[in-house]
């Protein structure tokens, strides 16, 4: 008979405290302790293994490394972010806002991944409505099974029962154990849940991919142990209003968190981008003012992304400063910047930005091309189109390397551009870019403007 007693935990870490207070011991955030009801055993009996089966300390020279053969998933952008494959036994952790696609991507997958059966557990839909979405998505796998359950201990009975390549759990939060006495979604189910998956998921060598809400903050709800738990934690980003998302990886213990994938949601399901900069470069038939071609790098993938400006007259003593996907504190120090080292007014511009395709730019070396807008805007001169832009801008003007500036070259001059602005402390290195493309070495932002613009800066 178990003894019920309640105990309290910190949302954020997981940590267990005797009684309630205002700031976690562990992790130190205020207001994160909730109380919970758990079970407990009245006694604890500890069970050893006989001593030849105990695991026995070795050398490293002695330990013998097999090779990890990945489960193709027959999705090139999954396969990417998550080094090549699945790994067998793995525990995936995949997060996002509400209504971003994740149970589209996991049940594209589970259906689009011929000769591996999949077994599909939905806590939040019922298998009607999974069919629905089944159809629209297009059935590829048949071998892929639905089974709409909450209870955790049925989940494993019906893993066991079906012997799964691959298990897709939507989600982790709904799910229960009969051991735990509190709600589906508390601390310490979504502890004891993951707990449960993980051992099941090590002992057998089935790969299981969990799918778990995320908090109005960005991160994913429940504990912070859950994080530890599993061996890949994946999220998806993007933004409802945008039909581009993006596959990120925060934690791999097989592989880098380098890579992103790409995805275009269509009424079909979401589809694999392979070439990002194609889609984030307008096809215009003339050339506008306050568009400049950037070159990014988001982990270990360059893209090309068109960066759009609007400088106009204050109409109010305030100017605006106005931002999407660009961090706003960034842009305000890059226009002191134009003021300072240009004579720029820029005091009396309201000035906009805007990213092509709705993308959020975290990258440094996108300075350089936000400026290159803002001048071509202010100015009302075009950039020419087949330019683009790569470097970092100080606060003292002058033009800083950007990272991985060797591959934004190539990738410019893959997609067929003319000429690459970057840094002119990278010369030496980056002398033999190639011959499909001009580089172009600037030291300071004025040197920029008279590239560009002539003396009309």
């Amino acid at each position: 008979m178990a003894k019920i007693k309640k105990a309290y935990f910190c949302s954020a870490c997981g940590a267990e405290s005797p009684k309630w207070v205002g700031r976690c011991n562990a992790c130190g955030e205020w207001n994160t302790i909730v109380e919970e009801v758990v079970a407990r055993e009245t006694k604890n009996t500890a069970t050893f293994r006989p001593h030849d089966q105990r695991n026995t300390p070795l050398p490293v020279r002695e330990i013998r490394q097999q090779a990890i053969e990945r489960i193709d998933l027959h999705n090139g952008e999954m396969n990417r972010v998550l080094g090549g494959g699945l790994v067998p036994g793995s525990l995936v952790l995949l997060g996002g806002e509400p209504g971003i696609g994740k149970s589209t991507l996991s049940l594209q997958i589970a259906l689009h991944a011929p000769g591996i059966k999949t077994l599909y557990v939905s806590g939040e839909e019922s298998a009607q409505q999974i069919k629905l979405r089944a159809e629209r998505l297009g059935i590829g796998n048949e071998e892929c099974l639905v089974y709409a359950e909450t209870r955790l201990e049925d989940i494993l009975l019906q893993i066991a029962q079906t012997s799964p390549g691959m298990v897709v759990i939507d989600s982790i939060q709904t799910l229960y154990s009969d051991t735990i006495d509190s709600s589906p979604g508390s601390i310490s189910q979504v502890r004891e849940c993951a707990a449960l998956l993980l051992r099941y998921a090590k002992q057998t060598m089935t790969p299981i991919l969990l799918i778990g809400h995320i908090t109005k903050d960005g991160v994913i709800a429940g504990p912070k142990l859950l994080e530890h738990i599993v061996d890949v934690v994946l999220q998806f980003e993007g933004d409802n209003n945008n039909i581009y998302r993006i596959l990120r990886s925060i934690k791999n213990r097989f592989g880098a968190t380098s890579e992103i994938g790409v995805y275009e949601m269509r009424a079909e399901g979401l589809v694999e981008v392979d070439n990002p900069s194609e889609i984030l470069m307008s096809h215009l038939d003339g050339q506008l003012s306050g568009a400049a071609i950037g070159a990014t790098v988001d982990g270990a993938r360059p893209y090309l992304i068109e960066t759009q400006a609007l400088v106009s007259t204050a109409a109010y003593g305030t100017p605006q400063r106005s931002t999407t996907g660009f961090d706003q504190k960034r842009l305000n120090m890059l226009l002191a910047v134009l003021e300072k080292r240009l004579g720029f007014k820029m005091y009396q511009k309201d000035v906009f930005l805007n990213f092509a395709g709705g993308f959020k730019i975290n990258d440094t070396g996108m300075d350089m091309a936000v400026v290159a807008s803002i001048l071509s805007s202010a100015l009302d001169q075009p950039i020419p189109a087949d330019t683009c832009f790569a470097g970092e801008i100080g606060l003292s003007g002058e033009v800083r390397p950007a990272s991985r500036t060797e591959q934004r070259i190539a990738e410019a001059a893959r997609l067929g551009l003319k000429r690459i602005v970057v840094s002119g402390y990278v010369q030496k290195n980056v002398e033999k870019a190639g011959e499909s493309i001009r580089v172009l070495f600037v030291h300071r932002v004025d040197e920029l403007a008279r590239i560009l613009f002539g003396n009309k800066s």
